[in-house]
């Protein structure tokens, strides 16, 4: 009796509670730290800590180690916009970017909507449609080097042909972004089309027949209940096909190293081009920041207005 009496006192039962909420929220902290914890120390090591040192470089002018060593403030930033070069590089990225997503995306859909027609062979021609994920970008640069060859290439071959005047495009500063953007859409296709066509092919049939009877036609039915129904993938596709397209950087190093004429020197080639090859790690921050912000700055618009949009 004298247990139980005790076991009723007001003060006793508070105390057991807060014995058993420590011990339960020392049980899961230690399944936080046992799951979290390898995680966040990766992203700490190899995230956060170079974001926090590359927002402090950029205040500084740098030595060729990459030491902070005198502090500028501001300085870098003002200079950059004020730097035609840097200026130049911007505006081809911009363009880059907007070309590579509007015609990947628009190419991709239509492969789609093709591999989704019931024609024989059509098995085939849907696995070479997809067939460039599997292609690094090493073997892709030699291929389209190969093709842009001002002699033996396949555009030259067809100049010829068509008696058209030759291009050598790799080495024409208005050619030159025009050939890394045909390069770009071909390796990005492979992945944005198996995307699309896998959402299309989740479209319950029922409402294609319903419309088909109803006498509304193919061009009607795509894109008052098929562009819809998939809006949250082409969504997710264009918001993917952006930021990588913003980050491209291999298919340039190998084609162009960012000319002729800094034609193709984009903004993240040019943060390898100030960093590694001229030593200025103080504005090679500097620029890495600004892309930063402008990949969130367009990224978060496309939530904005493109999100509102989407059916889920």
């Amino acid at each position: 009796m004298p247990q139980n009496s005790n076991l009723q006192d007001p003060d006793v039962q508070s105390a057991l509670v807060q014995i058993t909420t420590s011990a339960r929220w020392r049980k899961d902290s230690l399944y936080v730290t046992l799951f979290l914890g390898p995680s966040l120390l990766l992203l700490s090591v190899f995230v956060f800590w170079p974001m926090i040192k590359t927002l402090y470089l950029s205040l500084f002018l740098t030595d060729n180690l990459g030491h902070a060593s005198v502090f500028v403030g501001l300085s870098n930033y003002v200079n950059l916009f004020k730097d035609p070069a840097y200026l130049s590089s911007l505006g081809a990225t911009l363009l880059y970017v907007i070309a590579v997503s509007v015609l990947t995306i628009v190419l991709g859909m239509l492969l789609a909507v093709a591999a989704q027609q019931h024609l024989q062979g059509i098995r085939f021609f849907r696995t070479i449609f997809s067939s460039t994920m599997g292609i690094s970008v090493s073997v892709a640069a030699i291929f389209w080097l190969f093709a842009f060859n001002p002699s033996v290439g396949v555009f030259a071959q067809i100049s010829q042909v068509l008696h058209l005047p030759e291009i050598n495009w790799l080495a024409d500063p208005h050619f030159a972004l025009l050939a890394v953007i045909i390069t770009t859409v071909w390796m990005n296709l492979g992945f944005t089309f198996l995307i699309l066509f896998g959402a299309l092919q989740q479209l319950p049939s029922s409402l294609f027949e319903a419309a088909k009877i109803a006498g509304v036609n193919k061009t009607t039915q795509f894109f008052k209940i098929s562009l819809p129904l998939i809006s949250p993938t082409l969504f997710f596709v264009l918001v993917v096909t952006l930021i990588d397209a913003f980050k491209s950087f291999g298919l340039i190093d190998l084609m162009t190293v960012g000319g002729p004429n800094n034609a193709t020197n984009l903004l993240v080639y040019r943060v390898y081009q100030d960093a590694f090859l001229n030593g200025n790690y103080g504005l090679a921050s500097t620029e890495s920041v600004i892309l930063t912000v402008i990949i969130a700055i367009i990224t978060l618009l496309q939530f904005k207005l493109l999100g509102k949009r989407v059916n889920y």
